[in-house]
């Protein structure tokens, strides 16, 4: 291994919470603050087993489905969105409703309505089973097909090609999208682009922290758990663009010592919906070995921030009006 003072960490910035998972875990906690547990959550709330962890421990239940919830509870929509049939679900049993649904998510939902309402057949870029792919497709299953990647596009059958549109999962990479998009423009020259970038900001600049991050790293730990589609996407990115590894751990007691042989530098960053802890536990693994030295490397500057859902602000105003 080498000599402690040759060892040093690089730690991304941006990294972490993205404005829609702070958003949607803030939520959680509120409802449980207000309302008192239970407090039903429909899917995980994020993809993190620390975060559902935690706020099962506050008193939330984390269910699969609608019909899961006794009539007359409160449900939390997770911040991958829903199909309009589970809004349907929730009234037929008088559930009262949070929907944590992303809002970069619901502009995506309404970009597949209104293309739908034009009839086009709609492109959804994606994987397929993902909790937003299945929302989205559920706005207008009619119009939707799923292309899951560049080798998908072949597979494509549409009724008009020059009637054509794309959207895309928020938390996907860049690069794979552009390539999809790329190839399905071969078939479909007229293909319309939606009228903003779908691609989530945090995804994209998660990703180019990375890049900047892993052509200086031996090695590149993503905090993060395995069904999060945007931490998995990290670890390969780091790989492209220059680190000799990369591994994907939702703590710190995960790392294996023998990663770190001829190890000098550390690149440590975390998915959207990681709560900064997580990083601090991985930090002081390291340090603990000898890579105290941390530098920051800040790719780009968020701002984002995203307001309660609707149903939570109500309430909590007319709490405070009556207090």
């Amino acid at each position: 291994m080498t000599s402690s003072s040759q060892r040093r960490v690089l730690l991304a910035k941006p990294r972490g919470y993205c404005a829609g998972v702070d958003r949607a875990v803030e939520t959680v906690e509120i409802a449980l603050e207000k309302y008192g547990a239970p407090v039903y959550v429909r899917k995980q709330i994020v993809h993190n087993v620390h975060v559902v962890k935690t706020l099962e421990e506050r008193g939330a239940i984390f269910v699969d489905e609608t019909e899961e919830v006794p009539e007359g509870s409160i449900v939390v929509f997770s911040a991958h969105g829903v199909a309009p049939v589970v809004h349907d679900e929730a009234r037929g049993r008088r559930l009262a409703t949070i929907d944590a649904t992303c809002p970069l998510v619901t502009k995506v939902h309404k970009e597949a309505v209104r293309f739908a309402k034009d009839d086009y057949d709609i492109l959804l870029i994606g994987h397929e089973g993902h909790e937003e792919v299945v929302g989205t497709t559920g706005e207008a299953p009619d119009h939707i097909h799923l292309v899951d990647g560049p080798d998908d596009v072949s597979k494509v059958v549409v009724r008009d090609p020059d009637k054509v549109a794309w959207l895309s999962q928020t938390t996907l990479s860049v690069d794979e999208t552009v390539a999809t998009v790329n190839k399905l423009r071969e078939r479909f020259p007229n293909l319309l682009d939606p009228p903003s970038d779908d691609i989530c900001y945090a995804t994209q600049n998660r990703q180019v922290a990375v890049k900047e991050m892993a052509a200086e790293s031996d090695l590149v730990i993503v905090v993060g758990s395995t069904n999060s589609s945007n931490s998995v996407r990290l670890v390969e990115v780091a790989k492209e663009h220059g680190a000799d590894n990369a591994y994907l751990v939702d703590y710190a007691e995960q790392i294996d010592e023998a990663w770190l042989d001829g190890v000098t530098t550390v690149g440590v960053t975390s998915g959207a919906s990681v709560p900064d802890e997580l990083v601090q536990g991985v930090l002081a693994w390291l340090a603990e070995r000898g890579y105290a030295d941390v530098e920051e490397i800040e790719s780009v500057r968020e701002k984002m921030h995203f307001a309660l859902p609707h149903e939570l602000r109500r309430d909590l105003r007319a709490a405070a009006n009556t207090a």
